[in-house]
């Protein structure tokens, strides 16, 4: 199964989001910030990673710009799934994500924009929004 790690502050969304994934055949590590994300992604070695943008302890953009950073995760997958993105946001540009699912979604919505970021793989400068 492919393993993701998933970032969401949010203790039901966290817990829906898992459930879809899981039930899509996904193995799911569950954390309920960045930082969590981020030693999770060390530790696992996943194949993406679904976050959240805001959160505590480290948001979604740092724990991406840290992904980026790290030339062992820089081609890595990263979801952003958010109820905050406004039009013109540059967030997910910025922090350089694969793309980005808006909240609320449909779970196929979700299990489709998974499964194309993982089959694109990431390239710098293609963020796009689902």
């Amino acid at each position: 199964m492919t393993l993701l790690v998933l970032a969401e502050d949010d203790d039901d969304i966290r817990m829906i989001t898992a459930r879809v994934l899981r039930r899509a055949g996904y193995t799911v590590i569950e954390t309920a910030d960045g930082a969590a994300a981020l030693a999770a992604v060390r530790e696992h070695r996943p194949a993406g990673v679904v976050s959240d943008i805001d959160m505590p302890v480290m948001s979604g953009v740092d724990l991406c710009l840290e992904l980026r950073a790290d030339p062992a995760t820089k081609d890595l997958p990263v979801i952003f799934v958010s109820g905050s993105l406004a039009p013109g946001d540059t967030r997910p540009e910025q922090a350089q994500a694969t793309t980005t699912l808006a909240k609320p979604f449909r779970a196929p919505e979700l299990v489709m924009c998974v499964q194309n970021a993982l089959e694109r793989g990431h390239r710098a400068g293609s963020s796009t929004t689902e």
